[in-house]
């Protein structure tokens, strides 16, 4: 590792105000849309239930652009790339707001996620080089709050931005912070590059991102894009395909993309495989639930978001608790019982309809953001725990793709369920019935995670090093 940088007093108070402002403006963008997507639906002309693709474009571009940060910012300057990122980042915004048509949108949040996917990596990788070791922690935790504030404003902002003003307001309020953060960045961001050049995996690179997208369009093709089965299987059989070609090349070369002898250590290889699929019902939910409330239960867009900050406030309420409760019953058993449990919530959000009381929506909607915070830390850290120090770089980026591919999917996932449920013209009850089948089918694949996490061994991993054992997060 590389010294850390001398930095100047000033510089080093304000480059983590910086870096956290970058991570809050990214962290609001992801809430703050969901809010909006009835009222983008019907300015553009669109059906509600079949928006997902403006999600989906954003989240699938992130992932794809997650393994090349470190080394774009190794080969660029990480001033240089951290600028472009937020001038990426503000432009795209720009022209969402711009957009007059669902595919404008769609490409303009692929431009938009192209910033979003540079900031957070590049911010985080300048701090891990300009502090030193015994101040990272702190400063990352730090960082870290707006992480936590991001998705608590951003629903309930979204809603009253929509219903006092427009929903192309959700994206303009990022262009004055873009311009501070950029003249910020010019100033205060130190413009580091790595000690050699390194070769970059590029065809493995194109494989890995294949698959995704290819996996991925398949997914939408059964919701949105009414593509024909014989399509969607052979989009699923390349993307199939391609994953397979990238793993069998990265076993027989010296610096792959992400190695596949990461899966030798089996709490890593439990832990991805349980995030792939445990969040596909956690990542589905910030799509569903405004969605349901707006759209079958008759919300307005600010009730929606303000119904959203329980979600929020019990993902906060639990964070303490976290690292206790992993002591206390092992990672086997409090990820067994915390999957089953999260599964069944999402499912008995099928019992909700317009006689349920507000009070108990709320207290419902509180108690997924607990459970779901606790899934979301203790997969966290059981899938990292294990590695070597030599393999935490690589196995922490790789965590990283999988966790907004994972979500990605998710809402791919939970779009092709609501249009299968969805009867042509439904009205009313229909429309319910539509998303009360879908939670069902999402809370069911939830709970299949806990098979995965049955492998996970009876002694927890890491348990004579107490220092890997603290709970970490990647980017929630």
């Amino acid at each position: 590792m590389q010294p850390p940088v001398s930095l100047d007093a000033r510089t080093a108070r304000i480059l983590p105000w910086l870096v956290a402002i970058a991570f809050f403006m990214q962290t609001l963008d992801g809430t703050i849309l969901n809010t909006a997507l009835p009222a983008m639906a019907r300015d553009l002309a669109e059906n509600p239930l079949r928006m997902q693709g403006v999600v989906i474009a954003y989240m699938l571009t992130v992932a794809l652009l997650i393994p090349a940060s470190g080394w774009i910012a190794d080969r660029f300057g990480s001033r240089r790339i951290f600028v472009t990122a937020i001038v990426l980042f503000s432009v795209g915004s720009l022209f969402c707001a711009l957009s007059a048509s669902f595919n404008q949108l769609v490409a303009s949040r692929v431009l938009q996620a192209l910033g979003g996917a540079l900031m957070l990596p590049v911010g985080r990788l300048v701090v891990l080089r300009a502090f030193p070791r015994s101040d990272f922690v702190r400063i990352m935790a730090f960082i870290a709050l707006p992480g936590l504030v991001g998705p608590l404003l951003g629903p309930t902002l979204g809603g009253w931005l929509v219903e006092y003003a427009s929903w192309h307001w959700i994206f303009l309020i990022n262009l004055p912070v873009g311009v501070i953060g950029c003249i910020a960045a010019l100033r205060f961001m130190p413009d580091l590059k790595g000690p050699e050049r390194v070769r970059f995996d590029t065809l493995g690179f194109v494989l890995f991102g294949a698959a995704m997208v290819l996996v991925t369009i398949a997914l939408e093709g059964l919701g949105q894009m009414h593509m024909s089965h014989a399509r969607v299987m052979l989009l699923l059989f390349g993307g199939a395909a391609c994953m397979a070609a990238y793993w069998l090349r990265a076993g027989r070369i010296d610096a792959p993309l992400f190695s596949p002898k990461l899966f030798h250590t089996r709490s890593f290889a439990v832990g991805i495989f349980g995030n792939l699929f445990a969040r596909l019902g956690g990542g589905a939910l910030p799509f569903l639930l405004p969605l349901l409330l707006q759209v079958a239960l008759g919300y307005s867009p600010a009730q929606a978001g303000m119904s959203m900050i329980p979600l929020a406030l019990g993902a906060m309420a639990v964070k303490s608790l976290a690292k206790p409760l992993i002591d206390r019953l092992g990672y086997r058993r409090l990820l067994l019982g915390n999957t089953l449990l999260l599964g069944c919530l999402i499912a008995s959000l099928a019992t909700i309809d317009g006689q349920t009381p507000t009070w108990l929506l709320l207290a419902h909607l509180g108690l997924i953001g607990m459970v779901n915070s606790m899934q979301f830390t203790a997969m966290n850290t059981v899938t990292l725990v294990g590695l070597s120090h030599a393999d935490a770089s690589s196995g922490n980026s790789l965590l990283s793709v999988v966790v907004q591919l994972s979500m990605s999917l998710g809402v791919a996932t939970a779009g092709a369920l609501l249009g299968g449920f969805t009867v042509d013209d439904a009205q009313g009850s229909e429309v319910l019935r539509a998303f009360q089948l879908t939670f069902l089918c999402i809370g069911a694949m939830a709970m299949l995670a806990a098979a995965l996490f049955l492998q996970l061994e009876q002694r927890d991993p890491g348990h004579d090093d107490d220092d890997v054992r603290r709970p970490v997060d990647v980017g929630e």
